[in-house]
């Protein structure tokens, strides 16, 4: 694919699921066999021009359809229809993330396999494999049932269905259909496959390394490590996002690299193909331990990109492998594009991609600095588009408190990892040494903590008019420093004496 067309590819997908958006739910059957006609014709024309002409249709037609026919499942179905007489219902689902909430009340989604919906409560239909994805909910007496599971377990459960509502309706964006009222936990079954495995099992030995830290670092580690802030205080999470520094609870690209740099001994000395095969299971076992999270998701996808684009000798740059990472994911789940986790990830990664180096070159000061302030700028830059209509402002401090946490996160991260799955594994055996490994992991995370409480003090924030204003006098300020600059060269240029002959 050619670079220009890579960097338009991610705008024509997301025009596609906007338009989408616009048609509503279907099946998109029309849809779908013009994106395949024009796909068609893709293959027998030659001419460039219109070669990108038609990729780009295709991607906007996909898009669409995908799009229409996400709607059409959360709008139709025996699940939905079951929910809107609020049957009571047996399922046999699989959890697709951890149970969150409170001792009183317990969430998670889950993937519907099978449900057997009470004839009573629906004169059409008592069974159905249709597969969808509802929120569980637990009260009760069903709170300690649901608490108990994890990701990756299926289970058996009764209960009644009913249509999301209110706060819940978010959860469509994430495919939920309908919620179930959990009454009884009929059966469990741990997670059989081998991926589901092998991250539970990674993700217990970490987890259980971070018992050692007292409870404000142990969760703050774990959100470090695996995005797992259930644990998190309320009251730490608000000071992380007043000081901008709430993206280093999502685990990002930064995370990913570290994984792969502990398998580079193992992966530089294995054959090309063998090297691939492990970096793409690394990279998939990673994502779920952290549940794949959209930043996951992103990270990850990019990792892909840039493994396979080496492996086929045709190595891109980060602004087209993010192109392309972000097409394939917008088409693999066009939903994403609702996600606010997944857009700051993105703005993040095109702000660094595209300013870093430009922000780095025009700053003074040794090159650590620079680097580090300008990746940090960039980021910044990136995420304010999306950081602006959600919260609608932007904290100034952001910037010098990302640039004060760097020095913590990346030791944080890399040794919290490391240290974590050692401490896990001996701890029962020698728990004066697993102690010992998790102290730095402590101070470094005391330090964190700290740090986002100091800046979480500084009440400075702007909207929008604001960041319009300081970057209109930015620019204003940058084209006089270039006029002013012009005018001595000018100057020195007539001031120049040439000897006569």
């Amino acid at each position: 694919m050619d670079a220009r067309v890579a960097y338009v590819a991610p705008a024509a997908a997301a025009a596609g699921i906007l338009l989408g958006d616009a048609r509503g739910a279907a099946p998109a059957a029309e849809v779908v066999a013009l994106a395949g006609s024009v796909a068609a014709l893709l293959l027998l024309v030659r001419a460039r021009p219109l070669r990108t002409l038609l990729f780009l249709s295709v991607l906007v037609a996909a898009g669409c359809a995908l799009e229409q026919r996400a709607l059409d499942g959360l709008e139709h179905g025996a699940v939905v229809d079951a929910a809107d007489t609020r049957a009571e219902t047996t399922v046999t689902a699989t959890l697709l993330g951890d149970p969150t909430g409170t001792r009183w009340s317990a969430r998670a989604l889950a993937a519907v396999e099978r449900a057997r919906i009470d004839p009573s409560a629906s004169d059409r239909l008592t069974r159905t494999n249709e597969r969808r994805t509802v929120l569980l909910v637990g009260d009760g007496d069903a709170v300690g049932r649901l608490a108990v599971l994890a990701a990756g377990d299926r289970a058996v459960l009764r209960g009644w269905l009913r249509p999301l509502e209110e706060y819940d309706q978010r959860l469509r964006w994430k495919h939920a259909a309908a919620r179930l009222d959990v009454l009884e936990l009929v059966a469990v079954t741990p997670s059989a496959g081998l991926l589901a495995t092998v991250a539970s099992s990674g993700r217990d030995v970490v987890l259980e390394g971070t018992d050692l830290l007292p409870a404000d670092e142990r969760a703050l580690v774990a959100g470090f490590l695996l995005g797992d802030t259930r644990d998190l205080d309320p009251a730490v999470l608000e000071q992380f996002r007043a000081a901008g520094l709430s993206h280093l609870l999502a685990v990002s690209g930064a995370n990913v690299a570290f994984v792969l740099a502990l398998l580079g001994p193992l992966l530089r000395r294995s054959p090309r193909g063998v090297r691939v095969a492990l970096t793409l299971a690394t990279l998939a076992v990673f994502g779920a331990m952290t549940r794949w999270e959209p930043s996951v998701l992103r990270a990850c996808a990019m990792a892909a990109c840039a493994v396979l684009a080496i492996h086929v000798g045709r190595p891109a740059t980060g602004v087209r492998v993010l192109a392309l990472a972000v097409t394939a994911l917008l088409l693999v789940d066009p939903f994403l594009l609702r996600s606010v986790g997944f857009q700051l990830s993105c703005g993040a990664s095109a702000g660094i991609a595209l300013l870093a180096v430009p922000f780095a070159h025009r700053l003074r000061g040794p090159a650590w600095f620079r680097e580090s302030l300008g990746t940090t700028a960039a980021a910044q830059v990136g995420v304010a588009p999306v950081l602006l209509p959600v919260f609608g402002s932007l904290p100034l401090v952001s910037l010098p408190a990302n640039l004060l946490a760097v020095p913590l996160a990346g030791p944080l991260t890399m040794w919290g990892l490391t240290a974590g799955a050692v401490a896990g594994m001996i701890h029962e055996v020698v728990p004066p040494l697993a102690t010992l490994l998790q102290l730095p992991t402590r101070l470094l995370a005391e330090g964190v903590l700290g740090l986002a409480a100091l800046a979480s003090e500084v009440p400075v924030a702007v909207d929008a008019r604001g960041v319009a204003a300081i970057v209109g006098a930015g620019a204003v300020g940058a084209l006089s420093l270039r006029v002013l600059r012009h005018r001595r060269r000018m100057l020195r240029e007539r001031a120049v004496v040439v000897p006569t002959r």
